[in-house]
């Protein structure tokens, strides 16, 4: 989907580890390598936009790095993932993105690319900095939080 609101949008952005390397894709219309996800729905809360969007670009089942209480207080009260980082960015200016950006594990490689990218590639820390992928300082530094996460 695209832009809801006219300045800010919220999204969410989910860094998948597997083997120490984070998957990117190659998305055409930003031209660069991002990792996966996308906007927040107007009907969804931000979990359910973060397993929505996995499922559709990758397939893969994973395990979300992040807290998430387990008992329920209230009937009306879902607790949801707590995001790793959250932060804001320039998305077609002066639009821009209230990212909710989570971390997660997969135990499989075999991610199912989506029609939306052109490529797609699991990147490890010896790579992050590549001309190739021309990653963003940002993108970078989730990246290695992200392999490290998933190491512990």
């Amino acid at each position: 989907m695209g832009h809801i609101h006219e300045k800010f949008d919220f999204v969410i952005t989910v860094f998948i580890v597997h083997d120490n390397k984070v998957l990117f894709v190659n998305h055409p219309r930003y031209d660069r390598w991002v990792p996966i996800g996308g906007h927040i729905e107007l009907d969804e809360d931000p979990e359910q936009a973060l397993f929505r969007e996995i499922a559709e670009e990758t397939k893969l089942t994973v395990e979300i790095l992040s807290d998430k209480p387990d008992e329920a207080v209230e009937e009306d009260n879902k607790f949801l993932y707590t995001p790793n980082y959250i932060g804001v960015y320039g998305a077609n200016p002066p639009h821009r993105h209230i990212s909710f950006n989570y971390f997660a594990r997969s135990d499989s490689s075999n991610a199912v690319m989506s029609d939306e990218h052109t490529e797609m590639k699991w990147i490890g820390l010896d790579e992050l900095h590549s001309s190739r992928y021309d990653l963003t300082p940002s993108l970078q530094f989730y990246a290695a939080k992200a392999i490290k996460a998933a190491q512990q």
